[in-house]
């Protein structure tokens, strides 16, 4: 899981999100951190429920785009917020599970993440680290 705070960048009207880790699996969960950091505060979202999910899609950097989406329908379908992920990779299967807990009264809401986008789209690894980025629509 990783242990680094939400990472942003600057965009004209929606917002960045980056997510590092030393694995690609783990720069995706760092990434979904970061959106879910967007929706309310992660600290006070109690990871009691988990919610499993799969997908294929060989490209990584379209993986990242379908792994985000795929969470925040989760996320509406079962009127739920997430604040801790666990993915793992085999080929072009993605297997994940987001742990989180219904809305209640004492969640602050955020900014609703409408979904990611394409936008400055990026997935690489440097060095040891891998780097997953993308504009989310607010």
């Amino acid at each position: 899981m990783p242990t680094q705070s939400p990472t942003y960048f600057e965009h004209d009207a929606d917002i960045g999100i980056i997510g590092r880790g030393a694995t690609v699996e783990q720069a995706f969960e760092a990434a979904a951190q970061a959106v879910f950091g967007i929706v309310t505060k992660l600290d006070a979202v109690q990871p009691k429920t988990a919610v499993t999910m799969a997908f294929e899609e060989a490209d990584v950097e379209l993986a990242m785009v379908t792994w985000l989406n795929l969470l925040l329908g989760k996320s509406r379908e079962h009127g739920m917020v997430f604040s801790s992920f666990r993915m793992q990779r085999n080929g072009a299967r993605w297997n994940a599970e987001a742990l989180g807990e219904k809305w209640r009264a004492g969640l602050e809401r955020g900014v609703e993440v409408k979904g990611a986008t394409l936008t400055m789209l990026s997935v690489k690894q440097t060095g040891a680290m891998w780097e997953a980025r993308c504009i989310v629509d607010v």
